[in-house]
């Protein structure tokens, strides 16, 4: 969340930000509130002198012998008034305190302005377009004509928007994972984590899931438990509350994981196929850097991401989000989007964020700098090192061949016992 000082001290700053990302926030009741509690408090400060300076003089009345009953029935009135101040500066602290949780990341000032994902801006493309003597089919088609994976069954098993793979599909699938986690650990130095799938209240709120999207997650009944969207909540919150050494910073984290979105919201998008699921793995790329670093950590992050497509040999482009399209939590935000031949289209399959000390301040995460006083909060960074789902989709399509098999990508092979291509026995 943003610093309340900052809110606080720079109210027109944060409008102006909210405008661009074209969202709607109660600036206006945070404002009510805080004047609200800054009336009370100065009116409390009041009559706390009032009430020392009286009780002084009560004091030498009764010691002279006087009578300082009027004084003594002001001072109760004066105290009444003050416990009543204190409700109310309270009350207005704990709603300035929700909608502060509401309130989105400023963009940073690279971000482009823009309302929605067609004022992203594409950055570049990488690879060329595979071209085909035939009409190329959609990955669900390719994949249930190969016998990999069978989405009929999955829906009798669970219901919509779930996966089911068999034989080559299941072992796609792995394969895949063990190849991106791999990569990120041997060629770009990030440590392996085997995070808990189901996280606490906390921790969602941390990384700014909750309080504001809690219709997009799956809660476990009777619990306060919830099931994982991706690997970025339980990671980050490694060293929620703690503070780090400067020395121990950097720190890079890769995870694979399931995760589990209701895509509330999204009814009649993706409904077949492997792109949107309300179970699927991903590889997370998770950084924990000191603020001065963290915008070039986030070009490397978008390399290391961008390195599982170019050893996959998948073509793909990369955007810039505007301040409309970007996720609550960002200050700025890369999306990586592979080719979907049958679709005739990119589709996001990455996105890599900069949260600078949003989700910091959040999950109390901070770091000492060595020889110097006090702490700082650590900058936070999160990409998808890929969605293996999507991934899965891509090489489907983009590897398929007229016959209807599938070729495996050089890369993976290793990975697949040398298997290289998926056909039909």
């Amino acid at each position: 969340m943003l610093e309340i000082k900052f809110v606080r001290q720079n109210l027109s700053v944060v409008r102006e930000a909210m405008q661009k990302r074209n969202t709607d926030v109660d600036l206006d009741s945070f404002a009510q509130s805080e004047d609200l509690r800054k009336g009370s408090l100065t009116e409390i400060e009041t009559l706390r002198y009032r009430r020392n300076t009286v009780s002084e003089e009560i004091a030498r009345i009764k010691k002279s012998g006087g009578n300082a009953e009027s004084l003594v029935i002001e001072m109760r009135d004066v105290s009444t008034r003050i416990k009543e101040l204190e409700g109310i500066i309270n009350e207005n602290e704990e709603k300035i305190k929700n909608i502060l949780y509401t309130i989105p990341n400023i963009p940073h000032e690279s971000v482009p302005v823009g309302r929605d994902e067609n004022d992203n801006i594409e950055i570049k493309k990488i690879g060329a377009l595979p071209v085909f003597d035939f009409e190329p089919k959609a990955h669900w088609d390719i994949g249930e004509a190969l016998k990999i994976f069978d989405f009929e069954r999955a829906a009798k098993i669970s219901g919509a928007r779930f996966p089911l793979y068999f034989g080559l599909g299941a072992r796609l699938e792995r394969a895949l994972i063990s190849f991106m986690v791999d990569l990120h650990v041997s060629r770009s130095g990030y440590t392996e984590v085997l995070p808990p799938f189901m996280v606490n209240r906390k921790s969602m709120t941390s990384t700014g899931q909750l309080p504001k999207f809690e219709q997009d997650l799956f809660k476990i009944e009777g619990t306060d438990y919830f099931l994982i969207p991706t690997a970025e909540v339980p990671v980050t919150n490694i060293h929620q509350g703690e503070i780090i050494e400067e020395k121990d910073l950097p720190k890079y984290y890769v995870a694979q994981t399931p995760c589990f979105r209701s895509e509330a919201g999204s009814y009649g998008k993706d409904t077949r196929g492997l792109i949107r699921q309300h179970q699927f793995d991903k590889v997370e790329l998770v950084k924990l850097v000191p603020p001065e670093t963290s915008y070039e950590e986030l070009e490397k992050l978008l390399l290391d991401a961008e390195e599982v497509l170019k050893r996959l040999e998948l073509p793909y482009r990369v955007i810039t989000l505007c301040t409309g399209d970007m996720g609550f939590s960002s200050a700025k935000t890369y999306d990586i989007e592979v080719w979907m031949p049958s679709q005739d289209k990119y589709r996001e399959i990455s996105s890599c964020s900069n949260f600078e000390d949003f989700q910091a301040r959040r999950g109390d995460i901070r770091f000492k700098r060595t020889g110097k006083k006090g702490t700082e909060y650590v900058h936070t960074l999160n990409g998808s090192g890929l969605a293996v789902g999507r991934t899965v989709a891509a090489i489907l399509e983009n590897y398929q061949e007229k016959d209807g098999s599938v070729r495996i990508p050089e890369a993976l092979q290793p990975y697949m016992g040398g298997i290289k291509r998926i056909a039909n026995e």
